[in-house]
């Protein structure tokens, strides 16, 4: 009989865009003299919040909860809505912001959601030399995560948190970073501990113990 061959499609949402220290310097002063402050603001939420693009477009300026410090993260897909903290950064990127008649923070056609900024990212793109498929607000919400994870002093639950991601396993991702640090944390006692040497230990007088 006929045989059907079905080749199933790799998936590949793993795909990490990263940025050097250098690249992310260059895109910072490439941001400030942004012509769209629109734009150079929400790629500076997605870098020191890990906003997702979605999440960007649609946030309204009765989201921002300057009182207690949130942001509130409506879920359009009828989720749940979730609240990520307003750090300092962001704060002063809030408030800074022009605003218009528009309940959005980053208003579209005629004051609705916006749904697109692709020129606007592509001109920052190419002024900081970066490949044309890389997505900056991806790639920024994946630089703050992995920067969070790095530090040592960010657990996973947390993590999840302030990245909004359903699953915990979507997180995991950044586990072996966080690992890493912990390693190096570790090894900060075990550097101190041969800082001891046996001869120091040994030179202790008994009469100094007993007394």
């Amino acid at each position: 009989g006929l045989q059907f061959v079905i080749e199933l499609p790799k998936v590949n949402n793993i795909k990490t865009e990263d940025l050097t220290p250098e690249q992310l310097e260059t895109l910072l002063r490439v941001l400030d003299e942004e012509k769209d402050i629109d734009a150079a603001t929400m790629v500076k939420l997605a870098l020191y919040t890990g906003m997702r693009r979605r999440e960007l477009f649609r946030l309204r300026w009765q989201d921002l909860d300057f009182q207690r410090e949130f942001i509130n993260l409506v879920d359009p897909k009828g989720g749940t809505d979730a609240q990520i903290p307003m750090n300092d950064i962001a704060r002063k990127l809030f408030k800074q912001h022009p605003r218009t008649e528009s309940d959005y923070v980053f208003p579209g056609r005629k004051g609705g959601p916006r749904t697109d900024i692709k020129r606007a990212l592509t001109r920052i793109k190419k002024a900081t030399g970066l490949p044309d498929d890389f997505r900056i607000l991806h790639g920024l919400r994946h630089v703050f995560a992995s920067v969070l994870a790095s530090s040592g002093q960010v657990d996973m639950y947390h993590l999840q948190k302030l990245l909004n991601h359903k699953s915990p396993s979507m997180t995991q991702r950044y586990a072996h970073l966080r690992d890493e640090a912990l390693r190096s944390a570790s090894n900060v006692l075990v550097n101190q501990m041969k800082g001891i040497s046996k001869s120091d230990t040994s030179q202790m007088n008994l009469s100094d113990v007993r007394n």
